[in-house]
């Protein structure tokens, strides 16, 4: 799949996730680092789509890194996304370089929706997950940080110009809607 997003623009949306976080503490000491220790290391089942063209940040031969090129035709996603992507799974969880890890991981608890009305909207994180996760199953009691928030919104106005992007978050928004399992909005209110 070609994206339009360069190499240059999905360091600088790094960088500037690097500098945000969704608490102000390592929310992995409240469940373990249960998003990273989830899970056998070999399990193929378990691990992270590369968002189109974010493969160009990586080298392909990072020793933290198993990666497998899938056929997107086998898998859910839009129909515009045809040919290869890729998926990694973490070799040395819950250890990884942090200014490495792939934007899903940056973003989790949030994701991006639009709205009936065309509104880019950010939600908790509404996929089934095989593990709890204390940021979307207590969101009163374990606040999200503004700077995170808004930074995250941010990096998908920019992500959203791409069409492929566009359309996965389309794709993901129109389930999420038949299957009437959007959550509430986190931003914009």
């Amino acid at each position: 799949m070609k994206s339009s997003i360069k190499k240059s623009t999905y360091k600088a949306i790094y960088r500037l996730l690097d500098r945000v976080s969704p608490v102000n503490f390592d929310c992995g000491t409240l469940c373990k680092s249960r998003c990273c220790t989830y899970g056998d290391i070999e399990d193929d089942d378990f691990g992270i789509y590369l968002l189109p063209g974010e493969e160009k940040v990586f080298n392909g031969d990072e020793e933290w890194l198993r990666w497998t090129c899938e056929e997107a035709l086998f898998y859910d996603f839009p129909d515009s996304w045809f040919g290869d992507l890729f998926f990694v799974r973490c070799k040395t969880p819950p250890t990884c370089p942090r200014e490495m890890r792939p934007l899903q991981c940056r973003f989790f608890p949030l994701a991006p929706h639009m709205t009936e009305d065309g509104r880019l909207v950010l939600i908790l994180n509404d996929e089934s997950l095989p593990y709890s996760c204390p940021l979307t199953e207590e969101p009163d009691r374990y606040p999200l940080e503004p700077d995170f928030i808004k930074a995250t919104y941010t990096v998908w106005t920019h992500l959203m110009r791409d069409r492929l992007i566009y359309d996965l978050v389309v794709f993901d928004s129109n389930d999420r809607i038949k299957r009437g399992t959007v959550m509430k909005t986190v931003y914009p209110c």
